[in-house]
């Protein structure tokens, strides 16, 4: 596997689209809070881009779309309890840490509220179990801190944020979580992500075993969702927004099933914006997958010429967002927003506990 120094970007197309092209009206009801009842029984809708036709389904019936010799390709990274609430430790005074990224230091990056109370220097106290002081501030007003635990007691720190810590969820969901797995796909495995992959959340284990029996491929990849995901796009022309980057690992027996199937005339199908970014981070030219590690601030909208994915699982994304310009690269913009316009109609619920799409 190449090294983890790779840093992917991509050749931005010049369009005359704009950021306000990707609004839609959403009524504030509509934003799911909770998850689903079942995982697979929320509402799918189903969109085949070559005849623009939409189809109103449940999610278990995707596997009636995915055919012998495809492959799904999934990202098993795992949310960790990334939000710290706890005390300075020299006044007493609440403090707010949300962990980014950890650096191969094991310093962690992270946003603090108040920052004023995050001077270098400054210790913080989480349920006298984990310690946390700050070593630099960073690009953008972001904090390095160094952790301090009982390493008797914790294995390592994604062990202490189990105990302290609390799912990060995004500031459109108001609802208290009330078990940590319903905001983790049924398959992560590696810690690392500040956000679910949330494509993935819609999976049940008996429905991949299903999906695998009737010949479809089976393939995890790891991206670290960063609250970047959530960045807004703050700018008029679209390809001068500044994508966030994101670790991202394809190994070498994912890339090969995915060649593989590919060369027998199998479809990529991509589960998640995240599944999407790594395929087409890793992808060469002719549309060979490479197994690598690194970096990717990939940004993708319409003009953007796919060469690994044929087939994308997604959530309803927020208006103007970089998330719904992607999805509508793979189609075109004015589908994908007909398609919301219908989903609010017919009361789809949106976002990260909302129902999915399938692009065909």
């Amino acid at each position: 596997m190449e090294s983890k120094q790779i840093e992917i970007t991509n050749e931005r197309a010049h369009t005359d689209l704009t950021t306000h092209d990707f609004y839609y009206d959403l009524p504030e009801e509509l934003i799911a809070q909770a998850p689903s009842a079942e995982r697979d029984g929320c509402r799918l809708m189903v969109l085949d881009r070559e005849a623009e036709s939409i189809e109103h389904k449940i999610f278990r019936d995707i596997i009636d779309y995915l055919r012998p010799g495809d492959v799904l390709v999934v990202n098993s990274s795992k949310v960790i309890p990334a939000r710290l609430l706890g005390t300075t430790e020299k006044t007493g005074s609440p403090i707010e840490l949300l962990l980014l990224r950890m650096d191969d230091s094991g310093e962690w990056e992270t946003l603090v509220r108040p920052g004023k109370r995050a001077k270098v220097g400054a210790s913080f106290d989480f349920g006298g179990i984990l310690k946390a002081i700050v070593t630099d501030i960073v690009d953008g007003g972001n904090r390095k801190v160094r952790f301090e635990y009982d390493t008797d007691k914790f294995k390592n720190i994604y062990e202490v944020l189990d105990a302290v810590g609390n799912m990060p969820l995004p500031p459109y969901i108001t609802k208290k979580l009330e078990r940590k797995e319903d905001y983790q796909t049924v398959y992560a495995k590696t810690e690392g992500s500040a956000a679910a992959p949330t494509a993935g959340l819609h999976f049940t284990t008996e429905l991949i075993e299903q999906i695998k029996a009737k010949g479809v491929g089976y393939v995890e990849v790891t991206l670290h969702v960063g609250l970047g995901t959530f960045r807004p796009v703050k700018v008029d022309k679209i390809e001068e927004h500044l994508m966030h980057k994101e670790h991202f690992i394809i190994d070498e027996d994912a890339a090969k099933m995915i060649n593989d199937r590919r060369n027998k005339g199998g479809r990529i199908i991509a589960v998640g914006t995240t599944s999407c970014r790594v395929l087409e981070s890793a992808s060469s030219e002719d549309g060979t997958v490479n197994a690598m590690e690194g970096e990717t601030s990939i940004f993708i909208y319409p003009g953007y010429k796919f060469k690994a994915v044929d087939a994308l699982i997604t959530n309803f994304h927020l208006p103007e967002s970089t998330l719904i310009m992607l999805v509508s690269a793979l189609s075109t913009k004015e589908f994908i927003m007909r398609a919301y316009e219908e989903a609010v109609e017919k009361r789809y619920r949106f976002f990260s506990f909302g129902d999915a799409m399938l692009i065909v």
